[in-house]
Parts: C-alpha cells; sequence; structure tokens
C-alpha cells in the first residue's frame, strides 16, 4: 500500500516549519516593516517568521530585499542585523541633525517656574515635592519631572512621617552653576519664607489640619497688598488651579 503524500511536507508549505504559524497572516514585507517599526530591541529571524506566519527562509530573504530596497532609495534608516537580530536604525550621515534633536530638550532654558523650584530643593533639601509645592503655591509635579529629566534633581529617600519621596539636587547641579559644594550656596534665607511657617498649611494641603474654631472671625477679602505666601492668595498645592502650566522648559 503506497503511502499518501503529506501535504504539510509540500515545498513553501509553512506548516513545515514548526517556528511559523500555519496561515501566513499578512504580506511578507509590510509585516515585518510594522513589527520593527514598533520594536524597541532586535528581532531574530525565527521569532519574526513565528509572528508573520511566513518560513524563515522567506523571512531572510525579506529582511535582505527590505535592507537593500532602504540603502538604494536612500532613506535616513536603514535595517541592520546586529547581535542576531534585526532592528531599524538611522543611517550614520544624518548623526548630527538626531543629535540636534534629541538634546533640543536638554539645551532649552529653564522656565522661571523651574527655576524657583529648583531654589526652593536646593536650600531646602531633602524637601518632598508637598513641601515645595507649599512654598511655591503651585503644584510643581510637572516641573519637578524636568528636573529629574534634566539630572539637576535626584531621589533621596523618603519621609519618615509621611512616606513621601524627598529630592535633592545632583552634582550635574553643582557642575552647572559652577560651584563645588553647596555650602558655596549664595545666602538667600532671608528671601524664602520659614518652613515653620508653612506647617499649618502643609498640614491643612493633606487633609490633616484641625478644624478650625466655630466662633473664629471670618478672613478678611484677599487684596492686593496680600502675602504671596498666604493661604487665602493662592490654591492649594495639591489642585489643579495651582498648576504650572508647563514642564518646566522653554525654546531659546
Amino acid at each position: 500500500m503506497s503511502e499518501q503524500p503529506d501535504a504539510a511536507a509540500e515545498p513553501g508549505s509553512v506548516a513545515e516549519d514548526p517556528d511559523t504559524l500555519a496561515v501566513a497572516v499578512a504580506e511578507l514585507r509590510p509585516a515585518l516593516e510594522a513589527i520593527l517599526m514598533v520594536s524597541d530591541e532586535p528581532l531574530d529571524r525565527v521569532r519574526l517568521a513565528s509572528v508573520v506566519g511566513h518560513p524563515v527562509e522567506e523571512v531572510d530573504d525579506a529582511l535582505a530585499a527590505l535592507a537593500e530596497e532602504y540603502t538604494q532609495q536612500g532613506r535616513g534608516f536603514e535595517l541592520r542585523n546586529v547581535a542576531g537580530g534585526w532592528r531599524f536604525y538611522s543611517r550614520a550621515e544624518f548623526a548630527a541633525v538626531v543629535e540636534g534633536f534629541v538634546l533640543e530638550g536638554q539645551q532649552a532654558r529653564l522656565t522661571q517656574a523651574a527655576l524657583e523650584t529648583l531654589s526652593v530643593v536646593a536650600y531646602k533639601q531633602p524637601v518632598s515635592r508637598a513641601r515645595v509645592s507649599a512654598i511655591r503655591g503651585v503644584n510643581v509635579d510637572g516641573v519637578m519631572r524636568t528636573l529629574l529629566n534634566r539630572g539637576l534633581v535626584e531621589e533621596a529617600g523618603h519621609d519618615e512621617q509621611s512616606g513621601a519621596n524627598l529630592y535633592r539636587t545632583t552634582s550635574y547641579f553643582l557642575e552647572r552653576i559652577g560651584i563645588t559644594s553647596l555650602d558655596e550656596l549664595p545666602e538667600l534665607a532671608p528671601y524664602l519664607p520659614d518652613m515653620d511657617d508653612l506647617e499649618d498649611e502643609l498640614a491643612h494641603a493633606a487633609g490633616l489640619g484641625e478644624r478650625a474654631p466655630t466662633n473664629a472671625p471670618e478672613p478678611e477679602a484677599a487684596t492686593d497688598n496680600a502675602s504671596p505666601h498666604s493661604a487665602s492668595s493662592h490654591a492649594s498645592p495639591h489642585s489643579g488651579e495651582g498648576t504650572e502650566p508647563d514642564g518646566g522648559t522653554e525654546i531659546t
């Protein structure tokens, strides 16, 4: 009795490769481009074949053809086989353009809001975001993220009582302002509010303040001459009304 030919063993059949799907899920080249476009690491031939549902040999040929095609067309990117996997890279001759784009945010000047926040951290460190917000009178979350990303501020443990993250300036901060130690910072204490005066406001902002007596007089309406640090002259540091409108950088 003759054996019937195995349909799965026909040349070109996807099923003959255990690392591919039984049916191709998409056109090969566009599928490879789509996958490689969203990958943040090199992908090897077997992994790609498994995802697109084509034999490994066909994937190899398609990848090589795509790489050659990009080179011939003079694209700004290229497809490389690096460390056993394929990945898109910007072409070497455009390195200066790419570098300028990547470093653009690093070269942007800090806004006044960011400089004020950085000053508070420098003089009050280690300090929590809530304390910085209370001093400045606005929510500083966005600005603090900018300072962290710029390497000017870093985490410095947690507050023992509240568990909040504490922040301090970095050695890069010292380098940027041209000093070797925080002891060389100019004396600015007279221009900053005393932290002792902010305890009630901080407690109130955290919802821990004591309820005011029922016979307490109504607070006076805020005037143009009101202190910039009074509770009635600014929104709570945890309210949306007092949020910084930007992330702390401005284009030069």
